[in-house]
């Protein structure tokens, strides 16, 4: 349920008064009496793009991650030790950055390795008349003394 429509809620079926709504959800009583006034949407908050300390050696850093999923687990490089190599190669920002990366790059990749690759999902049990299994081999037998396919 969105937000906007709880304060509806409480304002015009409950009749709470805005000052009660404001100190429920935290908003201003101005903006409340603004929601109530306009017949507006959800409200969407854009966040603004901006430039990270980090985006001139993010493609290093994306090689570096890559190159350590490949190696065994006590020879990876921890992302302390990949921080301090970015720093002498100038990177002035600060160890949570490169350590949010790491933790949004890991993300996408196991996303992208569940989706694809992986083949047909084919459930193990069936109900009955849902699903059949044939077998095209052909079978020698001795039945009687006598060979029969």
């Amino acid at each position: 349920m969105g937000f906007l429509s709880i304060i509806r809620r409480w304002a015009l079926r409950d009749k709470m008064p805005i000052r009660e709504i404001s100190r429920r959800t935290g908003l201003s009583r101005n903006t409340i009496r603004k929601y109530l006034r306009e017949g507006a949407v959800e409200p969407k908050f854009k966040t603004p793009s901006r430039p990270s300390k980090l985006d001139p050696y993010a493609d290093r850093l994306s090689a570096w991650l890559l190159a350590q999923t490949r190696k065994p687990r006590k020879e990876r490089r921890t992302v302390k030790q990949m921080h301090a190599d970015l720093v002498k190669l100038g990177y002035d920002g600060s160890y949570g950055r490169v350590a949010a990366f790491a933790r949004a790059w890991r993300a996408d990749r196991h996303r992208a390795a569940q989706t694809t690759g992986r083949g047909t999902y084919v459930p193990l049990v069936f109900q009955p008349g849902e699903a059949f299994q044939f077998d095209w081999s052909e079978d020698w037998a001795n039945i009687g003394g006598e060979r029969v396919k």
